[in-house]
């Protein structure tokens, strides 16, 4: 039916810090999620190739360390070069499935000199078409350490059936301004990804559902010690100080009405499934709909700067 969307959430652990291992984890979770008729298939922040967890745990902010210094230029070559064609095996099975998908990845952009990291969800349509790249706005506290602030081109939504799908990387959720920029172009179904962890979505999930009169997904990865590659440099001093379950999932969906249609799953890897209702939108958007008939436009208005921001530009 039109107005119902099969999704599913990829609550799984990356193949840290490994580009092609993640690659191909992904390709098996696509076929997988294939088989099941997904029409939606969502990953977490940073997916491929992972979050960097080694700050917290490796004085990240310490001036000129060396372990630090390796770690960055290893994260740096697992990183993504979309325009050098590393998603293409991802586009084309999702062509194959006829799924969308949201992918949450490092991108080494090189529209910006291809040196430094974004932090950028990645939506491909259902024809294996990539159609947006948002770079998160704002890295988050250590995560400035080693990702650069990205810019408002991806702030763009999309069509899938009868549903307006938008998404946002992590605590950019908690800024009002994007989500509103999201809500205005028509978003009914808004996709938060997390590197993990039940504390991110627990609160946030339901409020944004509850605000926008939207279906909310939140999908978070997994990472414990024993996720880590035995190849990861300095693999020692980073386990030395960090906990057992670094991320433990916690992905979740809210209803139009704040209400949980899926309560948050902890603790679990593997493929989450659940069909969602479009009619629940129009039902909802009757008393509240912050960017219609509940906004005045006349009094604030939010003003988007959607250009791909870049350092230099060639006139020939």
């Amino acid at each position: 039916m039109e107005n119902h969307l099969k999704v599913a959430m990829a609550q799984l652990a990356p193949i840290w810090l490994d580009k092609s291992a993640t690659i191909k984890k992904i390709e098996e979770t696509i076929q997988k999620a294939g088989s099941e008729k997904t029409e939606l298939l969502v990953f977490g922040e940073a997916f491929l190739p992972g979050y960097p967890f080694w700050l917290a745990h490796t004085e990240g902010a310490a001036w000129d360390l060396k372990v630090n210094k390796e770690l960055h230029a290893h994260y740096a070559r697992n990183s993504i070069q979309i325009e050098t064609g590393e998603l293409d095996s991802i586009c084309k099975l999702a062509k194959k499935h006829g799924m969308a998908i949201y992918l949450g990845m490092m991108e080494r952009a090189k529209d910006r000199g291809g040196h430094s990291l974004y932090c950028s969800l990645v939506y491909i349509n259902e024809k294996g078409e990539i159609k947006s790249v948002h770079r998160k706005l704002q890295p988050t506290y250590d995560e400035r350490l080693t990702w650069a602030p990205g810019d408002g081109n991806g702030l763009q939504v999309h069509p899938l059936k009868q549903f307006t799908v938008g998404g946002l990387n992590c605590w950019e959720n908690w800024m009002p301004l994007p989500r509103t920029a999201l809500y205005g172009q028509g978003e009914n179904l808004h996709v938060a990804v997390w590197p993990g962890g039940l504390h991110n979505t627990k609160d946030i999930t339901r409020f944004i559902a509850r605000e926008s009169r939207s279906f909310v997904i939140s999908v978070s990865s997994l990472m414990r010690t024993s996720d880590f590659p035995k190849t990861t440099p300095h693999l020692d001093e980073i386990v030395k100080k960090a906990p057992e379950v670094l991320a433990n999932g916690g992905s979740c969906i809210a209803g139009p009405d704040g209400e949980w249609v899926l309560e948050p799953v902890v603790d679990k890897e593997g493929l989450i499934y659940q069909t969602l209702d479009f009619n629940r939108v129009y039902e909802e958007r009757q008393n509240f709909d912050p960017v219609g008939h509940y906004s005045r436009p006349d009094v604030t208005k939010l003003t988007v700067n959607r250009e791909r921001q870049t350092t230099v530009e060639i006139e020939n």
